[in-house]
């Protein structure tokens, strides 16, 4: 009988881990034990629980010191970043991205074009694809696009881009280069240095199983010190506690992305989250993903599903997305799966499953056969 534990298939929206609950409700008492003491411990406590957590990133991608820090989500960084940038670097020029990014980002991208002055050159598939090609991105990357932002895997595909091309094609045509990992990061191994990028974001949810909130910002070094920040505050000085208001200076690192007094709760929300993972055995973590997804596969092809993710192991990320014949036979597919006891979800006519740490074969296994009569009988 399937658990709501060994069930679930939806590493690509929240991710879990065994006794993430536990660790959770652990930590959130201990932060409202600190910060509700009438004492003055609270914010040497939160901010090192902030700390903690931008060290804990910084050790999963290879970032140095001084050059990531906290923000919202995805989203937000892409705009502390942009909007930071010396003025006209991007005025005149292109921003380059793939249709198949996270359409959040897309939605900023098409306002700042209009503030920032540059034209963003969307790259769409080729006829009857389902992601964008790596060798479509760089027909279209000439050197008058001034910035790039790469997803490294499609969360409406999986789809995995070579980093490795795309970054020396954009080195050549003198670009700078930010990544979205999102939808890898903790599954796939990842350096913000191998290739080299210029800034890199991600949230802490999915194969990372943190909170909403607790997004994280790396920018190279060398980029950091060229970057004004246009969302400044105190936070974004070396010295925090410098109250003359006509002496601010920005920070000399990447603190002076920061600005007013940080939102520290989703990062400390985040902290158990990210010490599981680095104690994780990350390999057999990947191993386990690798073999439930060949499960999937093969289990979908005797039932007939067309597989919108790539089929070769390098290719893709931990997620498959499956193509069903209608918007309604997906809502029919996804209410069976939920009396059953999976969580799995859909986007239109596209079934998306993504095992992981807690799921297991058995329930795998058992999902296709309910896949199976469930399509049968729509």
């Amino acid at each position: 009988m399937t658990t709501s534990e060994d069930g679930y298939f939806l590493y690509h929206s929240i991710g879990q881990y065994p006794g993430k609950e536990q660790d959770l409700t652990s930590a959130m008492a201990e932060l409202a034990s600190v910060w509700g003491a009438s004492n003055d411990k609270q914010w040497p406590y939160l901010l090192g629980k902030r700390a903690e957590f931008i060290d804990h990133w910084r050790a999963l991608i290879g970032a140095p010191a001084g050059s990531a820090t906290t923000c919202e989500n995805v989203t937000q960084g892409v705009h502390m970043l942009m909007t930071a940038l010396p003025d006209g670097l991007l005025r005149g020029r292109k921003v380059l991205v793939a249709a198949d990014c996270f359409p959040s980002n897309h939605f900023l991208l098409t306002r700042l074009q209009e503030r920032l002055g540059f034209e963003l050159q969307t790259v769409r598939p080729r006829q009857g694809a389902s992601w964008v090609a790596d060798e479509d991105m760089i027909a279209e990357w000439d050197n008058n696009v001034a910035l790039a932002l790469i997803t490294w895997v499609s969360s409406t595909t999986s789809h995995r881009t070579d980093l490795d091309s795309l970054v020396a094609h954009g080195r050549r045509m003198g670009s700078l280069i930010g990544v979205d990992v999102t939808q890898a990061a903790g599954l796939l191994p990842y350096s913000v240095n191998a290739p080299e990028v210029d800034f890199a974001v991600s949230t802490s949810l999915k194969w990372m199983c943190g909170t909403p909130g607790a997004g994280i910002l790396h920018v190279r070094p060398e980029l950091v010190s060229e970057c004004r920040p246009e969302l400044r505050g105190w936070f974004s000085q070396d010295n925090p506690f410098n109250w003359d208001i006509n002496a601010f200076e920005y920070a000399p690192d990447i603190r002076r992305f920061d600005n007013g007094t940080p939102s520290i709760m989703p990062a400390a929300a985040s902290v158990p989250a990210l010490k599981w993972h680095a104690g994780a055995d990350r390999d057999a973590i990947f191993r386990h993903n690798r073999k439930l997804c060949d499960i999937l596969i093969a289990g979908a092809d005797d039932l007939g599903l067309k597989l919108l993710t790539p089929r070769p192991e390098g290719e893709r990320g931990g997620s498959l997305m499956f193509e069903l014949t209608s918007s309604e036979v997906a809502a029919r597919v996804l209410d069976a799966l939920r009396t059953a006891g999976f969580s799995a979800d859909t986007r239109s006519a596209t079934l998306r499953l993504s095992p992981g740490i807690q799921t297991t074969e058995d329930a795998t296994r058992e999902l296709l056969d309910v896949l199976g009569k469930s399509l049968a009988g729509s």
